[in-house]
């Protein structure tokens, strides 16, 4: 039930976002912007905030919400209406669209993905290196000829 709240909130929000941005400043009909909100939608709640979110931080799911949003209007802008302005009329869009997800992500972290199956979702990777002080080894055998003369007999 909490997917379907949260997948409820993005849908009117970015409705009303895209119809603000694609349909007072760019003209776009309401049937296209409902399509592209649907497509959206449904792609950046499971992408970004399923996928992205948990194994991240709100930043980066934020980026690849923009890139995707992006595309995704970008695309759909060329194929359903006509005109020469899509990459602005996109760029503008996901700039709204990712400054509304970076808050989104806010709510699913605390109240969606918070209580998944009474486990935590997010995991810190910890990545670790090694390091050693011997650059070159240091036997008998692999040492040149030079410093075998240089010894003291």
């Amino acid at each position: 039930m909490k997917h379907v709240k949260a997948m409820a909130i993005k849908f009117v929000s970015s409705l009303v976002l895209l119809s603000l941005i694609l349909g007072l400043l760019y003209d776009m009909s309401f049937g296209n912007i409902f399509l592209i909100t649907l497509v959206l939608g449904v792609a950046a709640y499971l992408i970004g905030d399923l996928l992205i979110l948990p194994r991240t931080n709100n930043t980066v799911a934020t980026i690849a919400d923009f890139g995707l949003a992006f595309l995704i209007i970008w695309l759909m802008s060329r194929s359903l209406t006509y005109g020469d302005n899509h990459f602005s009329m996109s760029l503008i869009a996901a700039i709204g669209v990712a400054l509304f997800e970076y808050m989104f992500h806010k709510y699913v972290a605390n109240n969606v993905l918070k209580d998944q199956g009474g486990q935590q979702q997010t995991r810190q990777l910890q990545y670790q290196t090694e390091a050693s002080e011997e650059l070159t080894p240091v036997r008998q055998d692999v040492r040149s000829s030079n410093e075998e003369n240089k010894k003291p007999q």
